[in-house]
């Protein structure tokens, strides 16, 4: 074989190989971080970027899209001692992948403990109530404790959001034990004040009935003055009309009498006259 062609085919060879190494694609929505002799250099944006073969290297390729982390939930205990269950999700940017990937050694893993480090600060300085009905004001505290700490990383907080805050299983227990109580005791005092009501409506029925009844016998007896006046004017006898009035009461006694389901056997005088001045010791 010709040692020329050998040669030829192996400066040709390496020709190919260096333009391969020199020219380098950056797809749309990364960026790569170029190294010079083990030194940072520059970052390629996408599309056609060439580099010096053999002396640069891609040392790091970022993505510029957002992207989310999930964090973990974790315990968190409240100013009034509850214990309570809470995670989030982040959506960050990064803006200079220099500074990410050469100012912390695991960006994701670094931002996901200061989210959970801020939220278990932030978590501790409220009450549980208050923590389970105040999701945006988490929110705002957390962005703000975080972004600044991020950002001399090359990475921007687009927002956090809080997925779940909910109570511990011992928590829950607890809060549904009270509940349960607190809807007892309402039942207890709604029963009692419902029988109070009760009883003081009956007391004033019978007040009324009372009062009722007291009127009514003052005017049954206005009105039987009224008629033994009348008759004693008609009669002109002092026994007459009071004889006139018993003997109307004793015939109405012994109506009634007779209607009772007790009633077995009437017996009627055989002078009522007469025993009506009995009655009067005449």
């Amino acid at each position: 074989m010709d040692i020329s062609l050998i040669i030829f085919s192996a400066l040709l060879l390496l020709v190919v190989v260096t333009l391969f190494l020199g020219i380098k694609l950056v797809p749309q929505g990364s960026k790569w971080v170029i190294q010079r002799l083990g030194k940072f250099h520059k970052t390629l944006s996408p599309g056609l970027n060439l580099i010096i073969p053999y002396v640069d290297s891609v040392a790091y390729r970022v993505t510029t899209k957002d992207i989310v982390l999930e964090i973990p939930a974790q315990e968190v205990i409240t100013n009034d001692n509850a214990s309570i269950r809470a995670n989030a999700v982040a959506y960050i940017n990064i803006l200079s992948p220099d500074k990410a990937v050469y100012g912390v050694e695991n960006y994701s893993i670094a931002i996901q403990t200061l989210v959970q480090t801020s939220l278990r600060s932030i978590i501790g300085e409220m009450k549980l109530d208050e923590c389970l009905s105040s999701r945006e004001l988490i929110k705002t505290k957390l962005k703000s404790s975080i972004s600044d700490d991020i950002s001399d990383w090359g990475i921007t907080l687009k927002t956090v959001e809080i997925q779940d805050i909910n109570p511990s299983t011992t928590m829950q227990t607890a809060m549904e034990e009270q509940a349960a109580a607190e809807r007892a005791r309402r039942a207890a005092v709604t029963k009692a004040e419902g029988e109070k009501q009760a009883q003081i409506l009956e007391a004033d029925g019978r007040l009324e009935a009372s009062r009722r009844d007291a009127e009514a016998q003052v005017v049954l007896a206005d009105a039987s003055g009224e008629a033994i006046k009348r008759i004693s004017d008609a009669v002109g006898d002092k026994e007459l009309p009071a004889m006139y009035l018993l003997g109307e009461k004793y015939i109405h006694s012994i109506t009634e009498l007779s209607q009772s389901d007790n009633a077995k056997t009437l017996i009627y005088p055989a002078d009522i006259a007469n025993t009506l001045k009995g009655i009067l010791n005449k």
